[in-house]
């Protein structure tokens, strides 16, 4: 292991690992290798943590400080305290598309109704560790949200950027928090090449930007919590939206330590990824047998996942590959299947990223590249009223009627026939 460097104590992790080369640099704000301009990640000494003692923690993401690179005492911190959400076993659903068990891991439930409340957590610990006063970053519309709420809990300010085209109901629920909200005339990636050119510039926190190793590390959690929900135990297969591919790889890199902690057995699992065809560049990889990912324009529903240019693309591909799982793609009608497929079995409104999910995982199992059979967890990251435009044109009051009982009795006759 690479000598201790000098950086304050964030529990077990010691240093920014490039996932490239192997060299390391301090706990700094940075975020690509100056060996190789690989990325970076947190690295982190061995360390012991029981059952008991994650148990005993908070109810929520904090239980798992110990394994985050946090300062010691994060949970007792003023903060919006995510995690912890429910993990649905969902019969309904699974019946319905001729499965065996199927679990939602729900993520709606998160303080701003999407997992990025997790990321944000993680990185605004560091934010203020490193003595940022204004925490930004580059988003299709969950991360602005988070970010925006965070940073009002925590007395910072907040400056967001967001392609102009975003869903109202994200554009809303961001400016409420009263921070700087800019909305680009581009796509997603036009924004977070804006965001890296500002973040040289000004002396902001991005998240996503010179604090992405640390906001990476909070979607672990979701892994932690998936397996401490299963009683200590990892699924056979999950299946994981993929935006820029971080998610997905982490969730892996949660089972994995857990693993190595002694914390749950060993034994295979599958990872899956899931893509709109609109945006869809880690899937059209995986079905070429590539290993580059060939950046694409977004044209989906799905904006949360339009990232045309996944950074972590290629380290999901790896993910996949190594445990025996794929990374397929459906279309925008699809997506709106899926969603109103979840709400009709489980009451469980997904936004788009979440109907994606279920759509890819139908398709999977019709193909044929998933076992029916296999314990499987969806991943649901976030609130369907956030995407009210996906599902409005096909969501509409079954009739209108007067205010009579015999109209009601004729048009419901004749709905039910």
């Amino acid at each position: 292991m690479t000598a201790q460097l000098d950086t304050p104590s964030l529990g077990a992790a010691y240093a920014l690992k490039c996932r490239e080369c192997g060299a390391t640099t301090a706990l700094d704000a940075s975020y690509a290798c100056m060996e190789c301009f690989g990325p970076l990640e947190v690295a982190y000494d061995a360390t012991v943590v029981t059952r008991e003692q994650i148990e005993a923690g908070p109810v929520s993401m904090w239980r798992y400080e110990a394994l985050l690179p946090v300062a010691p005492g994060a949970h007792s911190r003023a903060g919006l305290r995510p995690g912890f959400t429910k993990l649905v076993r969902a019969d309904n659903l699974a019946a319905e598309l001729g499965a065996r068990v199927v679990w939602v891991k729900d993520d709606s439930g998160n303080p701003t109704h999407s997992f990025k409340d997790r990321v944000v957590a993680v990185a605004l610990e560091n934010g203020r560790r490193l003595g940022y006063g204004t925490i930004a970053c580059a988003s299709t519309g969950n991360l602005a949200n988070a970010v925006a709420a965070a940073a009002a809990r925590a007395g910072l300010k907040s400056v967001v950027f967001v392609p102009s085209n975003l869903e109202a109901g994200k554009i809303i629920t961001t400016a409420v928090y009263g921070g700087t909200l800019v909305a680009i005339d581009g796509n997603y990636d036009d924004v977070n090449r804006l965001c890296s050119e500002i973040a040289s510039n000004r002396d902001w926190g991005f998240v996503n930007v010179n604090l992405r190793p640390y906001y990476a590390e909070g979607s672990k959690t979701v892994g932690f919590e998936v397996a401490e929900q299963l009683g200590w135990r990892l699924p056979d297969a999950v299946v994981s939206p993929v935006a820029s591919g971080s998610l997905l790889t982490k969730v892996d890199k949660a089972f994995r330590e857990f693993v190595d902690l002694g914390l749950v057995e060993s034994r295979p699992y599958q990872v899956f990824g899931a893509q709109a065809t609109g945006c869809s560049p880690v899937a059209q990889a995986f079905r070429a047998g590539h290993d580059v990912i060939r950046p694409v324009k977004p044209d989906t529903i799905a904006k949360s996942l339009a990232i045309g240019n996944p950074a972590d693309g290629p380290y999901a591909l790896d993910v996949v590959r190594r445990t025996g799982g794929a990374i397929a793609d459906v279309s925008d009608d699809e997506v709106v299947e899926g969603i109103k497929l979840l709400a009709r079995t489980e009451g469980i409104f997904a936004e788009t990223a979440g109907g994606v999910v279920v759509a890819t995982y139908r398709k999977l199992l019709a193909e044929g590249l998933i076992d029916p059979g296999a314990e499987v967890v969806l991943l649901n990251t976030g609130d369907g009223l956030k995407t009210l435009d996906a599902v409005a044109p096909t969501s509409q009051p079954t009739f209108t009627i007067s205010p009579s009982y015999d109209d009601f009795e004729t048009h419901y006759a004749g709905a039910t026939a």
